[in-house]
């Protein structure tokens, strides 16, 4: 079972991606937006992290800089989403892939899933 990551200010997203990731059989950790999401993944090493763009106050692109700087968490795989198309500054930054919301949920479980195989 993978463990994921979830970054996500909306409530209402967090409590659907929760149940999605879920029912698929993901342990699902969650970070609100006053969380030190670098800090958070360092210590709970997710195999995935899903992060929205703008996280409350903070940047995501900011966020995953940081999460790069650190050697342990090189192979972590984070999945960027946003409303607005940002996929190029979002990869360029270190994502590794990007989602523009609104997506199916079958897109997002295609690109969690899709290193696994």
């Amino acid at each position: 079972m993978s463990k994921i990551l979830l970054a996500e200010d909306d409530h209402t997203m967090v409590s659907l991606l929760q149940t999605l990731l879920k029912m698929e059989g993901f342990e699902v950790v969650t970070a609100d937006v006053d969380s030190d999401v670098p800090a958070l993944a360092m210590r709970e090493m997710p195999d995935v992290l899903l992060m929205d763009v703008h996280l409350g106050p903070h940047s995501g692109i900011e966020i995953v800089g940081a999460i790069r700087q650190h050697d342990a968490l090189a192979d972590l795989r984070i999945i960027m989403t946003s409303g607005l198309n940002m996929k190029d500054e979002c990869l360029q930054h270190g994502a590794n892939d990007f989602l523009l919301k609104p997506f199916m949920p079958d897109d997002l479980l295609g690109l969690i899933k899709k290193n696994d195989a």
